[in-house]
């Protein structure tokens, strides 16, 4: 590549907008508009000169803040009807460059390493002009001769249309011998595509505020993990929290510990690593504002290292309880009812509740219990289900029907499965119709962990116990709540002798127990959590 090529950028800012007023100084992200425009131009290594063509003090004040040079506009070149052609001929006239390169204010999301990209393309290709396209197939319609017809020769998805370039406005890199009065292109004229991202043009009200939006976005990492012995409702939280941001996160997970395919067939973007290690060197090489880790317990170590690694991010644990807990920036502990404290948010306004139970109203208590519900989450490590399903298979439970989810990390499914013969139970597995499932039941069973929330979000009278120690701690699914907690590991005659309760508990109990459920506030919890991470930044 020839480094010798002298390049002159031209930012052409004129005081009037008729859409937007004042549009070229207009703040967006802190800055006015114009900046941008400038600062990408600083940032590019190819660029030698830059010149702001402009009527506007304030734009001119701006320019010479950076300490970029001002080539003041005449009054005929101001008018809406002259084009950018003679615009920036007048600009360079008289300047001696090899190649000039258009660049509009309104672009301000352009990357310089993407400005820096097409330099080198229209270097290497030679070209008189290199026009900066957005690819935007679609199916679309023009008019000919007053006929309506189509700009397409087949119906089909937008994946599947030729490209569809249109200009973004962001720049024309030109040879400085297809500059004129009249055009910037020459003969040969190439196209950049950039990302949508970078994409927008500043034109309209809706624009400014797609672009302030983008300006504020901020870059977002998870490292979440999930397995038999840890559960992977961390994993189901890890996704709900993705959906959150406009722009989606990296999904980090340990490759040693963490089955790729309990992610399900989410589209965001995961990425596997071999240990810590392996993490550190992958968010080394990137820039987070937001790093969330969901791994249970932090050591000071892991966060210390972390926190090398990331000098400038926010970082944000749940469900840590460990020593490093105290180092992260925030810490969300739904499970623990706790005084909060500064950086440590304990208890249920703070439970996360997947999308689709906030589209569901509580159940209607019935007279009598009819249908039962039964899960353990993702693993269920003590195998509740299977003794359960060993208990309930008598036929004096046969006036019942019991519907039992296995999840994802669950072992044995295959033998479970064969419960299906008896026509009162129904086994399933990783179901993506949970809230459904629940709200077709009278009384559940669970354990300790985030299904019981679900469950008190449709005010369904349960039964839970502990799948752990650590559940022990899990505050919320108890007695005092509205559930019948019966312990860790309790005996197969105290799991029958309190399903046999429930199954003919009186219409009167239920509706108190409902009463207790519906009692806290679970469904807030998931805005409020995103606003305090919001506001860290």
């Amino acid at each position: 590549m020839d480094q010798k090529k002298h390049t002159i950028a031209v930012i052409p800012a004129r005081a009037g907008s008729r859409g937007i007023p004042n549009k070229n100084i207009r703040l967006i992200g802190g800055n006015p508009l114009v900046y941008y425009s400038i600062k990408t131009a600083l940032d590019c290594p190819y660029i030698d000169r830059i010149i702001v063509t402009t009527d506007s003090e304030s734009v001119a004040t701006i320019a010479a803040h950076l300490g970029v040079a001002v080539h003041w506009r005449k009054k005929e070149l101001c008018a809406d009807d002259v084009t950018l052609d003679a615009v920036v001929y007048d600009a360079v006239k008289g300047c001696h460059a090899d190649y000039v390169i258009t660049m509009q204010p309104t672009s301000p999301t352009l990357k310089p390493e993407t400005l820096s990209a097409a330099i080198r393309y229209s270097l290497d290709t030679d070209c008189d002009s290199v026009i900066s396209v957005v690819n935007r197939p679609h199916l679309s319609w023009t008019k000919k001769d007053n006929i309506v017809i189509p700009n397409y020769s087949e119906r089909v998805n937008r994946q599947f249309l030729p490209p569809h370039y249109m200009e973004t406005g962001a720049f024309v890199i030109s040879k400085s011998s297809a500059i004129t009065p009249v055009s910037r292109l020459g003969k040969d004229i190439q196209v950049f595509e950039i990302s949508e991202e970078e994409a927008i043009d500043i034109d309209s009200s809706l624009d400014l505020i797609l672009a302030s939006e983008l300006m504020v976005t901020p870059h977002v990492a998870l490292y979440v993990n999930g397995n038999k012995s840890r559960g992977i409702g961390h994993i189901y939280r890890a996704l709900e929290i993705a959906d959150e941001f406009y722009f989606k996160p990296d999904i980090f997970y340990d490759i040693n510990q963490t089955d790729p395919v309990l992610f399900g067939d989410t589209k965001h973007d995961l990425i596997g690593v071999n240990g810590i290690g392996d993490l550190f060197l992958h968010v080394e090489s990137k820039t987070y504002d937001i790093f969330i880790n969901d791994i249970l317990n932090t050591s000071i170590d892991y966060m210390i290292a972390l926190k090398n690694a990331l000098p400038e991010s926010v970082i944000i644990n749940f469900e840590d309880d460990g020593e490093g807990a105290h180092i992260a920036d925030l810490v969300f502990n739904a499970l623990y009812e706790r005084p909060d404290s500064a950086r440590i948010k304990s208890g249920k306004r703070y439970y996360v509740s997947p999308k689709d139970f906030l589209y569901y109203t509580p159940i209607k208590i019935k007279e009598n219990v009819k249908k039962v519900f039964i899960s353990f989450g993702g693993s269920d490590p003590q195998n509740y289900s299977d003794r359960i399903l060993n208990i309930v298979k008598d036929r004096s439970y046969e006036k019942w029907s019991f519907t039992v989810v296995l999840g994802k990390a669950k072992e044995g499914v295959d033998r479970l499965f064969q419960y299906n013969k008896y026509p009162h139970i129904n086994v399933v597995y990783n179901v993506t119709n949970m809230p459904e499932l629940m709200s077709e039941c009278d009384i559940a069973v669970t354990s300790r962990g985030r299904t019981g929330y679900e469950l008190a979000m449709l005010g369904i009278p349960t039964i839970s116990m502990a799948q752990n120690r650590r559940e022990e701690r899990h505050n919320f699914v108890s007695n005092e709540n509205g559930f019948s907690y019966i312990g860790l590991n309790p005996s197969d005659t105290v799991i029958k002798s309190t399903i046999d309760m429930y199954l003919r508990l009186p219409m009167e109990d239920r509706l108190r127990f409902q009463e207790k459920l519906l009692a806290h506030d679970l469904r807030n919890g998931r805005q409020r959590v995103l606003s305090l991470i919001k506001s860290l930044l």
